[in-house]
């Protein structure tokens, strides 16, 4: 009997600096935070935090299944917006608009929207607590 695979596991450390700023860690890289009660401009909140990770949920999806669907692509775009519900106080909607330069067909979009909708590990975690729908559209061409 062999044994299963390890589990994927992530580490993430977050220091206040300030009464308007703290800063996450992970591996090399660094983000601000916004955790100014009368919010910071300069840094992402946790709503917004949330949002981007979902994005950068969608995009490495793409990455992953990209090379294995032999899917050609010039670019990603993905545009979120949450609106959150105050009591008690939660993401109560998603939305989201993929956006893909590619020449790929219609159905070819399909099969990667469901890809990064199946496979998603931040995708997966958001979508049971909360109304989560988008779309995924090519690019269209600029005159």
């Amino acid at each position: 009997m062999t044994n299963p695979p390890a589990k994927m596991q992530f580490h993430v450390v977050s220091r206040r600096e300030s009464a308007h700023l703290s800063h996450s860690t992970c591996k090399n890289a660094q983000i601000d935070l916004d955790t100014d009660l009368a919010g910071n401009p300069d840094a992402f909140n946790p709503a917004e935090l949330l949002l981007a990770a979902l994005s950068a949920c969608m995009i490495k999806g793409i990455e992953r299944v990209a090379p294995i669907l032999h899917f050609q692509l010039r670019g990603v775009v993905v545009h979120v917006h949450g609106v959150r519900q105050d009591v008690p106080p939660r993401m109560e909607s998603i939305r989201y608009e993929i956006v893909v330069d590619t020449d790929e067909t219609d159905r070819r979009l399909d099969l990667l929207h469901h890809n990064v909708k199946q496979y998603g590990t931040v995708f997966n975690t958001v979508a049971p607590g909360t109304e989560l729908c988008g779309v995924l559209l090519r690019k269209k061409e600029t005159p």
